[in-house]
């Protein structure tokens, strides 16, 4: 049996937080709709036997009308192929929620915070649960066993605790198991969504968010599509789906002696791109060099930028500087002479030089 699994799409989502004003936001949510069509495109061409989402697929508090009439079009467009639903936190269900609406009836939603079962034909059954809440959701695993014979999959929303500081980082966890609960429950494999690093273990499958939702996501992205064997074994691969344009790039100030040459080098570094950017200055610079970074975010590029400052050292010729009979000469050689971690020291050298300057932005360039 061929299943395409999906998870924390997490449609009508905010970029707010990122910086990114609302016409850049639109942009986003509209690169979002198209993976929802990629995803039924993939559904199709794989002649897969179901779509399985494991929840988040869209954010509750600010899901618009467009995107549940997307969601209607999609599914029924591969109808009688089943689509499995199991909510998230995000997308939780209940008497409000987007998924009361009228829906094709080849969509099966999950409603409960017990697993129930449906079976999926070939001997295979799934299991799947729901949030029913934003938040509190149970462990889904406590006190379960899969109570009939065959193949036994599962489908929900929920952090797995083993290995939570790789793949969740700070992510809140919401309905916690740990995998020694999964190895007693009788699953062969769960089919999982919260983390949005996709994650490919012996029982259990995160797909990930199918495109990058922050700068700092990182790796290949998409929606899976595990062909289960008789057995229960999964063979997985991952298939793109999305072209979501979001970049985090980091710019070398090395070299750059005014803010003409700054602009001139950044405009280099986005030429090619398209989408959202977020730019980061950094590196040794001359110690005279100043810019204004509203102004470089306006100087017109083909992409959207975000500029912010990182770790900004300048460039002080200190051998010189140590030879000075002056207040700096000897600040210089007093911290040289203390014994203490190079990158401190670099720190202290930055800052108080400086400061001797009269500048202002001790931290960083502005």
């Amino acid at each position: 049996m061929k299943l395409v699994a999906i998870s924390d799409l997490h449609l009508d989502a905010s970029f707010a937080s990122y910086g990114l004003g609302p016409d850049v936001g639109r942009k986003l949510r509209a690169f979002m709709h198209q993976t929802v069509l990629n995803i039924v495109k993939l559904v199709k061409t794989t002649e897969a036997d179901a779509l399985v989402c494991a929840g988040d697929l869209f954010e509750h508090e600010r899901v618009s009308p467009k995107t549940a009439a997307l969601l209607r079009y999609a599914f029924a467009q591969i109808d009688p192929v089943p689509v499995y639903i199991a909510p998230g936190n995000e997308d939780w269900y209940g008497p409000t929620s987007l998924y009361q609406q009228e829906w094709s009836s080849n969509v099966h939603i999950f409603t409960s915070t017990q697993l129930s079962p449906v079976d999926l034909g070939e001997g295979i059954t799934l299991w799947g649960a729901a949030h029913c809440a934003p938040s509190g959701a149970p462990n889904f695993l406590r006190g379960f066993r899969a109570d009939r014979k065959g193949v036994h999959i599962g489908l929900f929303h929920g952090s797995e605790m083993t290995g939570f500081a790789e793949q969740g980082g700070n992510k809140y966890p919401h309905a916690p198991f740990e995998v020694k609960e999964l190895e007693f429950s009788g699953l062969h494999h769960v089919f999982l969504g919260h983390y949005h690093q996709p994650v490919e273990a012996v029982l259990f499958t995160y797909p990930g968010s199918p495109h990058v939702l922050t700068y700092s996501d990182r790796g290949c992205r998409g929606a899976v599509v595990a062909d289960i064997s008789p057995k229960g074994t999964v063979h997985r691969e991952w298939r793109p789906v999305s072209n979501f344009p979001f970049f985090d790039l980091e710019l070398d100030l090395a070299g750059c002696l005014n803010s003409d040459n700054v602009r001139d080098r950044l405009r280099a570094a986005v030429a090619n791109l398209q989408g959202v950017a977020r730019v980061t200055l950094q590196g040794e610079a001359v110690p005279n060099l100043e810019f204004n970074l509203k102004e470089l975010a306006e100087a017109g590029y083909s992409i959207d930028l975000s500029l912010r400052t990182g770790r900004i050292l300048p460039a002080f010729d200190l051998s010189t500087l140590a030879k000075e009979p002056t207040v700096r000469g000897q600040f210089v050689r007093d911290v040289l002479d203390e014994k203490m971690e190079p990158d401190k020291r670099n720190r202290i050298l930055s800052i108080g030089l400086r400061a001797l300057e009269g500048k202002e932005d001790l931290e960083a360039f502005s």
